[in-house]
């Protein structure tokens, strides 16, 4: 990282082992003002070629290393990293938005996601079958892919490197990441991390850039034998399409709309709570959090009386300061949260709290939007169908279970939903036909890594943390082998 007086600060492209600049420059914006304070390089199609074939050599080498050697140099990640957590903290601040409390939770989850994958080095097994034949053996082992490529969005971008970089390199892969271009300095100085513990050049690269000319550039290269990217539904169906002729794996962690399901039995003060913090954390932006709540209309005006207290005491302000609620990280997230807000009123909806830029000096400027609740809306209105991805909960009126269960499994998205009910029927019915990869039983958000991360239908392909997380960068070779 260097700095210059009045100058943004600049952080470095990494590709093989080099510290990499371009004439052409990405501009990183503070999203609490606007204001410009980082610029990272604007990599062209000759860089990714360049870093892609600089991880095609290292891949070999690195593979042949035990998993306990590989294991070494994640390890050694996570202890910088934890040596440097304030400072990463802040960057994600700057670059992202979050409050500090939020940003030090996300230090800690990339380390968790870092040395739980190095913990399961000596834990790589493969399978052994009996043979139909005497004097054989029939084994299937499990081996890297290759060089991968890891994609990741802006909502939590050191989190997603190490969710992504912790499991590649333990099976004995090689990544280029391409971090969002709206954060990619945390990226920047995640490599230098990289480049401290001596990690042989290439196993890591990192090329910033733009998703239409970067991006598409890295997953289509013949030389990716597996893309895993977090983003919008959208960009997923883009890469879908640009790896088809190359028929490159894919773990796709894509969007999703959850709904918070209130039934007539729930904890309504529990339900409440978990509502708030499920919808409104990280200023809306995770792709798990309550999109909708669907609640039942016997408790429907008791349950928005209690999260309506709850919403109107959350503040905002500047998130180094950990005021409450930071802002929007792009102006095109403000903008589309805006459309969202004018078109679903304009379809009889009304505005319970929020609606708009909170009033006073410091929020003149960068990208802040309260926090907001939209009453009567329907399943049909705008804020119940697209997802928001931005602190906006509209509220819907169901009549039970049946009508719940048949909003949601009409979606074409399947990522998550919560549910909150005191019947057994009632939830186990839920885990056998709610169409979404992950279910919050009378649960707020939360997300384990020995947990599976992942979506149904156009939410996803693969999936991310735990056993079944790891296995994803693994593919299966059989071996028959005869002894005589």
């Amino acid at each position: 990282m260097s700095t210059g007086k009045n100058k943004p600060a600049f952080y470095p492209a990494y590709i093989d082992g080099e510290w990499i600049d371009t004439q052409d420059r990405i501009q990183v914006d503070n999203p609490a003002t606007g204001e410009i304070w980082a610029e990272v390089p604007q990599c062209s199609v000759a860089d990714v070629q360049h870093a892609l074939e600089s991880s095609a050599a290292a891949q070999p080498a690195w593979q042949d290393l035990p998993p306990i050697e590989r294991a070494r140099f994640i390890y050694g990640l996570a202890d910088r990293l934890e040596a440097e957590k304030e400072h990463f903290a802040k960057l994600l601040v700057m670059e992202q938005g979050k409050t500090l409390n939020e940003a030090r939770f996300e230090v800690d989850d990339t380390i968790r996601y870092m040395t739980y994958n190095a913990d399961a080095a000596r834990r790589l097994e493969g399978q052994i079958f009996p043979s139909d034949l005497p004097n054989e053996q029939l084994m299937i082992f499990k081996v890297p892919y290759g060089v991968t490529a890891g994609l990741c969005s802006f909502n939590y971008p050191l989190a997603l490197i190490g969710r992504k970089i912790g499991p590649a390199l333990v099976t004995g892969n090689t990544m280029v990441l391409k971090p969002h271009e709206a954060t990619p300095v945390t990226a920047s100085e995640f490599c230098r991390l990289v480049d401290e513990v001596g990690l042989p050049k290439g196993v890591v690269n990192m090329v910033p850039g733009a998703g239409v000319e970067v991006g598409k550039a890295l997953v289509s290269n013949p030389i990716v034998k597996l893309v895993s990217m977090t983003g919008s539904t959208r960009v997923g169906q883009a890469i879908c399409a640009a790896v088809a002729e190359n028929v490159t794996a894919l773990s796709l962690e894509l969007g999703g709309k959850a709904p918070f399901i209130v039934l007539e039995d729930a904890d309504i003060d529990k339900a409440a709570e978990a509502a708030v913090v499920a919808r409104f954390a990280n200023c809306g932006q995770v792709c798990i959090c309550n999109e909708t709540v669907l609640v039942h209309e016997k408790v429907a005006d008791e349950f928005t009386e209690k999260l309506l207290a709850k919403v109107k005491k959350i503040k905002l302000g500047d998130p180094m300061r950990n005021i409450g609620m930071g802002p929007a990280t792009t102006p095109a997230g403000l903008a589309r949260v805006e459309r969202i807000v004018a078109e679903t009123l304009a379809e009889g909806a009304t505005l319970a709290c929020g609606g708009q830029r909170p009033a006073g000096a410091e929020f003149e400027k960068g990208y802040w939007y309260e926090p907001t609740v939209l009453l009567n809306a329907t399943r049909d209105s705008t804020a119940v169908k697209e997802e928001i991805f931005g602190p906006v909960l509209p509220i819907v009126k169901i009549s039970g279970y049946e009508e719940a269960l048949e909003i949601t499994n009409a979606r074409e998205d399947g990522l998550s939903a919560y549910l909150w009910t005191r019947d057994y029927r009632t939830f186990m019915h839920a885990i056998g036909h709610l169409q979404t990869g992950t279910i919050f039983v009378n649960k707020g958000i939360v997300g384990y890594i020995q947990g599976y991360h992942n979506g149904h239908k156009r939410s996803g392909l693969g999936g991310e943390d735990g056993i079944y997380g790891l296995e994803g960068y693994l593919q299966k070779r059989t071996v028959y082998l005869s002894c005589e």
